[in-house]
């Protein structure tokens, strides 16, 4: 996959040694994106000396490639929380949920990040059931969780978002939208400054358990007292308990060649995020640079869609078919690791071991959240990872050689109901 435009235009960072011999410390993290920089930063604010390994580069997975959209509640709507848990532990949920999208903004002002944030995001709908469950989603929101959202519609939404496909949207001002890997390189920053040892190019290969566990690489090991896996759906083979309860999906995500800011503004009027509802969804937003940012075309098969610039092109000029002739410069992908449920899947292992993972394409703010969930429970206060622990998640099924082709069919099933009903 080719260079991402967020690669070309990420704020210059210094390199990380790998990890060479034995070290020893108070908490050892898998994973140098969000969630294990997150849980890094709220540990080393309380003292904890805490080290960091990354297999490739910091930002280099899903929190460096996604599309940037930080969005209240989780990857599944938030009914099915309530059904599982009760109102009363669904709207703590919730609530906590809406936490994550401000500690993004105390982290860019504590740590002076620039990552581009804007404001707003819509939640749009293509078709009449679309209409019906979005109206729903706001009638639960106002009256069961006190969060205020819009209905637009008509010559509104239009007004804003000039695209014939849209007959309305759920909008939320206190959402919005952000440079991934800006943010991921300044929470890394954060992180070192407060002490925190980061190595890249250590790709943990074992986790050896017990009473001090251990994080081995090709060239060293971590003990520590407490390890953190946050390495979602790059990490295979730690952990295999958890293996099950995650699958990786491919997206991506396309970057127009600069349209000027007089027509990107034409495009979005506001700069907010947008995406619809469909089971495999349009999203996108304007870039500081005046580019539009268009993702979709999830791959369930581990494998690149083929022709995929020429999809991502079409299906961008069927939003917006004022672009037809504009090139993309960009086209990138990356995994997301979505769980059977679409609810966040985070817990422990025994007593010293803890893990966030099931994101499920919903993580610029809940990783933020999950970080400072884990870093509760190793201070001693699991209270609100507790809540989250009585998510019942469920493993793929088909096992380890079928569950890849079994989920193939479900979304082909799910793709074809996006596109006749």
């Amino acid at each position: 996959m080719s260079q991402s435009w967020y690669q070309t235009t990420a704020h210059a960072a210094p390199a990380h040694p790998a990890l060479q011999g034995s070290l020893h410390c108070d908490v050892a993290i898998l994973g140098g994106g969000l969630t294990g920089l997150s849980t890094a930063i709220d540990l080393a604010k309380a003292g904890r000396k805490v080290i960091l390994l990354e297999s490739h580069t910091i930002g280099w997975g899903a929190s460096g490639r996604s599309g940037g959209q930080a969005i209240f509640g989780f990857g599944c709507d938030q009914a099915k929380l309530t059904a599982q848990l009760g109102l009363a532990d669904s709207r703590k949920l919730f609530d906590w949920s809406v936490e994550g999208v401000e500690l993004i903004h105390a982290r860019r002002k504590a740590f002076d990040i620039d990552c581009d944030w804007r404001d707003g995001h819509a939640h749009v709908a293509i078709k009449p059931r679309h209409v019906t469950e979005l109206k729903g989603w706001i009638a639960d929101l106002q009256d069961n969780f006190d969060y205020p959202v819009e209905w637009w519609e008509g010559e509104q939404l239009r007004s804003v978002v000039p695209s014939s496909r849209y007959i309305g949207g759920l909008v939320d001002q206190r959402s919005g939208h952000l440079h991934p890997l800006n943010y991921t390189l300044g929470l890394a920053r954060a992180a070192q400054q407060l002490g925190v040892r980061i190595f890249e190019h250590s790709a943990v290969t074992q986790l050896d358990r017990g009473a001090k566990p251990v994080l081995r690489t090709a060239q060293g090991q971590v003990q520590a007292d407490f390890v953190v896996l946050a390495g979602n759906a790059y990490v295979r083979g730690i952990a295999p308990e958890l293996d099950s309860r995650i699958m990786p999906v491919g997206t991506y995500i396309g970057a127009t060649e600069p349209l000027g800011e007089t027509k990107a503004r034409e495009l979005i009027r506001n700069d907010m995020a947008v995406a619809d509802i469909n089971w495999a969804l349009d999203y996108f937003r304007l870039s500081s640079d005046h580019r539009l940012l268009f993702g979709g075309r999830a791959s369930y098969s581990t494998l690149p869609p083929p022709n995929l610039r020429g999809t991502m092109q079409r299906r961008m000029t069927r939003v917006f078919p004022q672009l037809a002739g504009v090139k993309l410069d960009y086209v990138w992908g990356g995994y997301v690791d979505i769980s059977l449920s679409r609810a966040p899947h985070w817990g422990r292992l025994g007593n010293n071991v803890y893990f966030a993972q099931g994101f499920s394409g919903h993580g610029i703010a809940a990783t933020g959240l999950a970080g400072r969930v884990i870093a509760e429970a190793i201070q001693g206060q699991s209270e609100r990872l507790d809540v989250f622990g009585k998510l019942r998640h469920l493993p793929f099924p088909g096992g380890r050689l079928f569950r890849t082709p079994m989920l193939v069919a479900a979304m082909a099933w799910y793709k074809l109901r996006d596109a006749l009903w």
